[in-house]
């Protein structure tokens, strides 16, 4: 499976980016999927997964009521939807999928992950 991410930029606090993961190859929509950040000097950390089937989601507490991920399982993509966007979100942004035997399986950690793709930066300005 090969992931694209895209839709990063810059934004001000308080304003909202969206970004897309586009999954190719075998059976994507066999997968579960997540995103995670990593900022500069920092360990990559958890944002956000989502099931196979779409209906079980999991948000690190830190962006929980903000961000929303949802999937598209007819066009092989991601997104995660990023709101009240905070100068702490500051990162680069990867997309990652495992294949789930389980419809309903989410997974929090990125060694959970078999898949990743490249980053996309989200800057957050004052």
């Amino acid at each position: 499976v090969q992931l694209q991410a895209s839709g990063g930029g810059v934004v001000q606090a308080g304003g909202s980016l969206r970004l897309s993961c586009a999954a190719s190859g075998r059976a994507p929509n066999q997968h579960s999927l997540g995103w995670f950040r990593q900022a500069p000097g920092k360990e990559r950390e958890f944002v956000a997964a989502i099931s196979r089937n779409g209906y079980n989601t999991r948000y690190a507490d830190s962006v929980k009521g903000r961000f929303t991920i949802s999937r598209n399982n007819a066009k092989n993509t991601v997104a995660l939807q990023m709101n009240s966007l905070k100068i702490e979100d500051t990162a680069e942004y990867y997309c990652a999928s495992r294949y789930a035997r389980r419809m309903e399986t989410v997974q929090v950690t990125p060694n959970d992950y078999q898949y990743w793709g490249q980053g996309t930066l989200v800057t957050v300005s004052s």
